[in-house]
């Protein structure tokens, strides 16, 4: 059962594999960037304000039914949980993630955050140091040679770019 919550800080997204298997960013760009264009919220706060849902494992901004939304998947007890925010109203809902390549995304994302000693929040903050004047739309944590990495996305004006910041 879905439920509202007002969220005091709405996040800018991090970028999760849905069934198609491309990532908001991937699929329209152009879109994307658009509907971002006067969004103040950060992936960051998105991160930050899904920590009463649970673990984040993974944050994006997305285009959903065209609307922009910020999507974290967090780790609640051993289920997986989407908290959906519209940036916005700061209105989120959070459900069971039950589709099937959602569950398969959000477990390899628990398994990369399994070994991580780095949360995803201080490795967005780390690559927010290092690129000013970009903004971080995306982070998924992936395993690397063994080691915990999170693959994070920016965007300046339309254009992406895409940085790894490990996690151990």
């Amino acid at each position: 059962m879905a439920r509202v919550l007002r969220l005091t800080a709405i996040v800018a997204v991090t970028g999760f594999l849905g069934a198609s298997g491309l990532r908001a960013e991937d699929s329209n760009p152009a879109a994307l960037a658009t509907a971002l264009k006067d969004i103040t919220e950060t992936l960051q706060g998105g991160l930050k304000a899904s920590e009463a849902e649970g673990k984040p494992i993974s944050a994006k901004f997305e285009l959903e039914d065209g609307k922009l939304q910020l999507s974290v998947y967090v780790l609640k007890g051993d289920d997986f949980v989407e908290v959906a925010a519209d940036p916005k109203t700061a209105l989120a809902k959070s459900k069971k993630i039950t589709d099937a390549d959602d569950l398969k995304a959000a477990a390899a994302q628990k398994a990369a955050m399994a070994k991580a000693t780095v949360s995803l929040l201080t490795a967005a903050d780390t690559v927010a140091k290092a690129n000013t004047g970009l903004r971080e739309i995306s982070i998924y944590p992936q395993l690397r040679d063994g080691h915990p990495v999170a693959e994070v996305t920016l965007l300046q004006g339309t254009a992406f770019k895409k940085v790894t910041e490990k996690l151990d």
